[in-house]
This record gives C-alpha cells, sequence and structure tokens, in this order.
C-alpha cells in the first residue's frame, strides 16, 4: 500500500527468491477459500459494525483481523512494550506487505492512509475503503496537503490513522526513509505518534520476505506466495508512544524530528 512516493528499489528477483518450506495445494486451496469467507463477512458486516459503540466495535475488528490472518497461514506475535495508546493516534510503521494493516489492526485498530489504487482491490477494496481509510492520489502532490488536513481532522476527532511514512513497500531486507510529510498531521492535531515494528519471518526464526508486495507484484500473486508458505509467523511490536514536540518548534523542525525519531525507535528493534 504504497502511499505517493515512487516503488522502492528493492529488486523482486532477489527478494522474493527466499527459500521457505510449502503447504500442499489442497492446503493451499482450503487457506483461499477460507481467506474469501473472512473478507465477505467483513464486508457484510461493516455496516452494522458502525452502528456498535466504538470499545466493542473496536474489539469486534481486532478480532476479525486475526482471524483473517489466521486464514491465511500467518501467526502473529504481538509485543506491546509501550502499551497501545486509545484516542487520535498516529501510528506509523515500517512497510513490506498489504498484511501490515491487519496486522496493526489485530493489536489497534484505526483508519487507514492508502494509495487511490487500493479501491480497486478485487473485494478487499470495497472493504478497506468502508472501513473509513484515508485515500492519497500519489500521482497529485498538489493533493498531499489536504490529505494532512484530513488526518489531522480524524486525529482531533479522537480517532487513530495508521500511516506508513516509508510511502511504499520495502522487502524487510532493505528499508526506507521516514518521511516527514504526514507527520505534521500529529504536529497540527497535538497528537502522539507511535511507532510500530513489522518483521516477518518463518517458524525456525529465519527471516523471509515472502509477504512483501513490490515491484509489478499484483496483488493476487502475493496472496498466492503467501497462502503457499508453512510456518509464517508475523512479528508486530507497539512502542513507546512520542509526545508532540513542545513549543517553539517549527512546523517543519516538529514534523522531521517526529519522523527521526520514530525512524530511529523502528531500527532500533529491527
Amino acid at each position: 500500500m504504497s502511499v505517493w512516493l515512487p516503488t522502492a528499489p528493492c529488486r523482486p528477483e532477489t527478494c522474493l527468491a527466499d527459500p521457505a518450506p510449502a503447504v500442499s495445494r489442497p492446503r493451499r486451496a482450503l487457506r483461499l477459500a477460507a481467506c474469501l469467507a473472512a473478507v465477505l463477512a467483513g464486508v457484510l458486516l461493516s455496516l452494522p459494525l458502525r452502528l456498535l459503540p466504538y470499545g466493542t466495535r473496536e474489539r469486534l475488528i481486532r478480532l476479525w483481523a486475526r482471524v483473517l490472518l489466521h486464514t491465511l497461514g500467518v501467526t502473529v506475535h504481538l509485543g506491546t512494550p509501550g502499551g497501545t495508546l486509545g484516542g487520535g493516534t498516529l501510528v506509523v510503521a515500517n512497510h513490506v506487505s498489504w498484511l501490515d494493516i491487519p496486522l496493526i489492526a489485530a493489536g489497534r485498530p484505526g483508519r487507514s492512509l492508502a494509495k487511490t489504487e487500493v479501491r480497486r482491490w478485487p473485494v478487499l477494496g470495497p472493504l478497506i475503503a468502508w472501513g473509513g481509510t484515508v485515500f492519497l492520489d500519489r500521482d497529485r502532490l498538489r493533493a498531499l496537503p489536504d490529505t494532512v488536513a484530513a488526518v489531522a481532522e480524524v486525529l482531533r476527532a479522537g480517532q487513530p490513522v495508521i500511516v506508513f511514512p516509508e510511502g511504499s513497500t520495502w522487502c524487510g531486507r532493505e528499508s526506507g526513509r521516514f518521511r516527514p510529510a504526514l507527520f505534521q498531521a500529529a504536529v497540527e492535531a497535538g497528537a502522539f505518534v507511535q511507532p510500530v515494528t513489522i518483521r516477518y519471518r518463518l517458524a525456525d526464526g529465519r527471516p523471509t520476505s515472502v509477504p512483501a508486495f513490490i515491484g509489478d507484484d499484483g496483488l493476487l500473486t502475493s496472496l498466492a506466495r503467501v497462502v503457499a508458505v508453512r510456518g509464517l509467523v508475523a512479528d508486530v511490536t507497539f512502542l513507546p508512544p512520542i509526545p508532540p514536540p513542545a513549543p517553539p518548534a517549527t512546523p517543519a523542525g516538529a514534523r522531521r524530528e517526529l519522523a527521526r525519531t520514530a525512524q530511529a525507535a523502528v531500527e532500533g528493534i529491527r
């Protein structure tokens, strides 16, 4: 789910060549069918879910995200040494895969920022849109200030927003710089920033880039690769929140400081 920057320089022929144990073809088909059922259930329940109290809705979203990941054969290890803040928090994470959003939702649901192309994804696109996603056209940089303002408004309303400030997906072996633009939303809203680290590995502990969503990868191609893996594990760590810089920091200096501090926290764990 790239935001507005060009595709990351990871090379698919290198990053996606990791050997990984595979499940049988019938098991892959079963996982795909279960995943489709979970997604369709999410689509059908998304509208009535909005009528529930916020706390109940959040618990159900966490449960749904964990069920979805389970259908794909992904084991989630959730770490919260920094706790998970309630209210309007800018949740920022390194970006590897389309799996990143349900992984974060399994620990801290929130509204997401995604590229406009995601709307056209089969089945998942409408679900993501109905979930209150803020969309950004990365081909129209002039729209960025409006997107920042929209994110700040959501934060002021007391709702968390999930963003990936690297701007594009990376394979996990390499990573990108946290771009400061979206941190401006936290500055304007006076919101905390919570860094999150996402790492993928196999059951034996070896890092894997199989879930990486890079290059010209299509969603269905990536999905087929994920359901084929045996013992895929995702480690998700919610790190201590970062308070907004105190005055008299300038807006530009404040967002750059937040970006540097958040990236340092994420890289320290990775």
